[in-house]
Parts: structure tokens; C-alpha cells; sequence
């Protein structure tokens, strides 16, 4: 060979050595830079979770419940994963229906070994690696391997659900409550001193809102007899219920509520046309889209207020349209995976709502999230219209929700909020989720957070600083969120 040739292949042979094919999911799964796998591996990845917002059930952490199988913890009430088979052309029978649980499993395995691009992939593999030591590939071909793997390691002790809680480093989890709940299994962790996770309800009132619904008024019948009231008569017998429960919430440790809203509305009323239209419904009479979108602001409003005396932080969803399949829907119910984006989003009415809160100095700290990405410059235009003294970034960008808690969406949300406002106050990212499983999505939030700012870094956008760096990704991972929800954590 030629000194030409010896040349030539010596610096292919760099040139494949420095652009070698990364591993599966190994430890730097994610982190493109040196200054992004600094930033995760020495701050990021050492920072405990607090779990503001999630859907799992306070009973089965009252109780331990530990689970018979994998199929238990990933495809019970996980529509994420229901929607995705259904795409796969998987029957309903092996998804909701009375399919045994190893086909069920089966099924998901054979889905997820071609869901390229989609997170869940990466969400099942970091779970797979992280509570049962699996670094290998779920598909058709290793479903058995990994439902014995799975299956023998929960029926240990230290796979129970308070055991999941506590590997996982969470110091803090919100659950999603009714005002109607009396709270009972919250009651019961407060008592237990065995379980140092703080375990606290947070407020949803969703039903108290949805005036249009059919079942309202049964509704109305609960809400009065857990406010000890016989009834429930007018608006403001509505607002005396409403205070009455969130005393109660309050007492519980209680200090950040959470609504659903088809969008941040504003269409204001006076208190006599609120009582007429309450009194319509009272009436079993069927209200105006009008009328229904003038009650629901004025509720917003009421419960806007209440959170800033209680000093309770609102957060507010929206930007859905649920249950959109009827035949589906008759069958199983809401959240069971078919609902989507709705793109009606009037921000000039979220502007509006937000601005009769702070004209009598009655703004809450506020998180707004939005299921439509095309919102994010909205909001964050909005955002600093609101800010003051009394909190860093009081009024939020919510992390990317739902359908947007994937690589794109979570880089995208972060680049507009450090765009238009201060990335470094954000609070981070939330489950969102029904298992307990669920929080490797703070590390695969973190890695995607330490890898935006590490390319940041790395091309000359921001400096080397250590000090300042670490102090970001360490707040935006775990102190935002305790600093701005005010929990009772050291």
C-alpha cells in the first residue's frame, strides 16, 4: 500500500472511531455534548423529584399495594399505550378488553418493538432499565424474557408502590382530587410515620364547573351534603359549598388546585344574570353556549380569587377535545385515549381573565398549559404581562402536556419560554401519569433539558459557568417547583 493509501485509510479509520454509532439507551442516552453529559451526570440525574401533578390513586399508596404483574403497572388506564396498539391494528380485546394479561402484554410488546420515533419507546426502556435492570429491547422476540424478568422481580418487597416512590428519589407527590373526596386514604398517610413522602391532594373542581353536563345537578346534591348544606340553591350557595371544601383541602395541605378548561375563557356577567342562568339549570332547562361560557367564567373567577387569599397556586389545562369517538365512548367511558388537540384558543380572552384577577391585586401564581403547541408564543407573550415581585415567574408556561411530552415538544416549549421569558424560573416538568412507573419522565426531561443547554454552551451562546449552570438545571429540575408551589419540604 501506498503512504497515499496507508494515509487515507488511517483517517477513515478516525473518521469512524469519532462518528461511531452510539449505543441503545446507554448512560448518555440523549446528551449530544460533553457540557450536556456534565450538566446531567453531576447535577441533573442527582436531583430528587416532586411530583406536583399526577393522577395515580392515594389508596394503593395508603395500602402498598404491590402488583402481580407488568401488565398491572403499564396498560391499566395508560391510554397513552392503548392509543399507540390501537394504531397497530390491535384488537380492543387485548387492550381494554378480556384478554388475560400475558396477551395483553404480548400485544404491547410486538407494538413497542416497531415504535420508532415514538416516546413511548423511550419511556418503556428507561423503566425497563431503572426498576428491573433490562438494558436489552422489548419486542415480539424477548416478550416472554421480560414478562418472567418483570414479573419475578414485583413480587419482591422492595417493588411495592411505596418502595417504586421512594428508588425513584420523589420527596413530594400531588394527587388529583374532587372537592366532594373527604380524603380519607390522604388522612391515613398523614398519620403514618413510616412513609416520609408527602402525599397531598390537590384541587380539581372541574365538575362543580361543567354546568352543561347532564349529571350536574346529582353532582350539586354530593357537593352540598359534603359541605354539610341541605342543598345547594343558587350561585352563591355554590361559592358557600365551594369555600366550605376548600377549607377542608386546605387543612389537608392543600395549596395548589388544578382545572381542565376547553380554553381560558372571559365572558363576564353581572351577579343577577348569574343567578337567572343558575337558576335555569336548577330548572333542568338548557342553557345558551352563551350562558354556559358566562357561568364559567364567573367561576374561574370566584375560585381565581380564593386560591390568592388561600395562597394556593391555579393551574389551568387546556386546549382538549375529549371523547371524540361516541361508539367508543358509549363503550368504555372518558379517558380511555380519544381525545385530541383542540386549536380554539382565543389568548386575548386568557389576557382578559387573567387582567380582572390583578385589577384588584387577586392574581393567584398561575401555570398555564396549553395541549397545542402552536400556543406556546401566545402564552409566553402573556406571561410578562402579568409577572411582579411576589414570585419568581408567577405566572408560568407549564411544561410541554400530554401530547407534547416528547424530545420536539419538550425542546420546543423550553425554546419559546426562553424566547419570551425566563427559562431559568420554570418549575419543570410533572408525571401527568396514572403509574408508578412513570418517573423516568423526569430523566428523560432532564436529559432533554441538560442537552438544550449544553448545546447552548458548546456553540457560544451562553458561557462555561458552572456556578450559574448548575444552579439553573438544578431549580428548573427540583427547587422552582418547591420554591413556587410553597410545600412544606427542607
Amino acid at each position: 500500500m501506498t503512504a497515499m493509501g496507508v494515509a487515507e485509510n488511517t483517517l477513515f479509520s478516525i473518521f469512524m472511531e469519532e462518528f461511531k454509532m452510539k449505543a441503545f439507551m446507554d448512560k448518555d442516552f440523549l446528551l449530544e455534548t460533553e457540557t450536556a453529559r456534565k450538566l446531567f451526570h453531576d447535577y441533573a440525574e442527582k436531583t430528587p423529584i416532586l411530583d406536583y401533578h399526577c393522577h395515580i390513586n392515594p389508596k394503593e399508596i395508603a395500602e402498598d399495594r404491590q402488583f402481580d404483574n407488568i401488565t398491572q403497572v403499564w396498560l391499566g388506564g395508560d391510554h397513552y399505550k392503548w392509543r399507540f396498539m390501537r394504531s397497530c391494528g390491535v384488537d380492543e380485546k387485548y387492550i381494554t378488553g378480556d384478554a388475560s394479561d400475558y396477551e395483553k402484554f404480548c400485544k404491547w410488546a410486538e407494538c413497542l418493538g416497531k415504535a420508532i420515533g415514538n416516546p413511548l419507546f423511550h419511556w418503556s426502556h428507561l423503566e425497563l432499565q431503572r426498576y428491573f435492570g433490562y438494558n436489552g429491547v422489548l419486542n415480539k422476540n424477548t416478550a416472554d424474557e421480560v414478562w418472567n424478568l418483570c414479573n419475578e422481580k414485583l413480587h419482591q418487597p422492595s417493588m411495592s408502590v411505596r418502595n417504586l416512590i421512594k428508588q425513584s428519589n420523589v420527596t413530594l407527590i400531588c394527587t388529583t382530587d374532587d372537592p366532594i373526596d373527604p380524603l380519607e386514604w390522604h388522612k391515613k398517610l398523614a398519620a403514618d410515620d413510616t412513609f416520609d413522602v408527602k402525599v397531598l391532594p390537590a384541587w380539581r373542581p372541574d365538575k362543580a364547573m361543567n354546568i352543561e353536563k347532564p349529571d350536574y345537578l346529582d353532582y350539586l346534591e354530593k357537593l352540598a351534603a359534603a359541605a354539610g348544606m341541605t342543598e345547594i340553591n343558587s350561585f352563591a350557595s355554590l361559592k358557600a359549598a365551594l369555600k366550605n371544601r376548600m377549607a377542608f383541602f386546605a387543612s389537608m395541605g392543600c395549596n395548589v388546585s388544578d382545572h381542565a378548561l376547553e380554553y381560558v375563557m372571559y365572558y363576564p356577567a353581572s351577579d343577577d344574570e348569574l343567578e337567572e342562568i343558575f337558576l335555569k339549570r336548577l330548572n333542568k332547562m338548557v342553557l345558551t353556549k352563551e350562558e354556559e361560557l358566562k357561568f364559567k367564567t364567573a367561576f374561574m373567577l370566584f375560585v381565581g380569587r380564593e386560591y390568592h387569599k388561600l395562597d394556593w397556586a391555579m393551574q389551568l389545562h387546556y386546549g382538549c377535545k375529549r371523547d371524540n369517538n361516541t361508539l367508543m365512548f358509549e363503550k368504555l367511558g372518558p379517558d380511555t385515549g380519544y381525545d385530541c388537540i383542540n386549536n380554539y384558543a382565543p389568548s386575548a380572552q386568557m389576557a382578559d381573565f387573567l387582567n380582572a384577577l390583578i385589577v384588584s391585586d387577586e392574581l393567584p401564581r398561575t401555570v398555564i398549559y396549553s395541549l397545542n403547541p402552536n400556543d406556546n408564543q401566545a402564552i409566553g407573550t402573556i406571561l410578562g404581562c402579568f409577572q411582579d415581585s411576589t414570585a419568581v415567574a408567577k405566572i408560568q408556561q407549564g411544561s410541554a402536556w400530554w401530547f407534547n411530552d416528547h424530545k420536539t415538544g419538550m425542546q420546543d416549549q423550553m425554546i419559546s419560554l426562553a424566547n419570551l421569558g425566563n427559562l431559568s424560573g420554570f418549575v419543570g416538568m410533572l408525571t401527568d401519569s396514572r403509574s408508578f412507573l412513570s418517573y423516568t419522565r423526569h430523566e428523560y426531561f432532564r436529559r432533554i433539558l441538560c442537552n438544550l443547554i449544553g448545546n447552548w454552551v458548546e456553540s457560544g451562546e451562553f458561557p462555561a459557568d458552572y456556578d450559574t449552570l448548575s444552579e439553573i438545571v438544578t431549580d428548573i429540575s427540583y427547587n422552582n417547583a418547591k420554591r413556587y408551589f410553597k410545600f412544606p419540604l427542607a
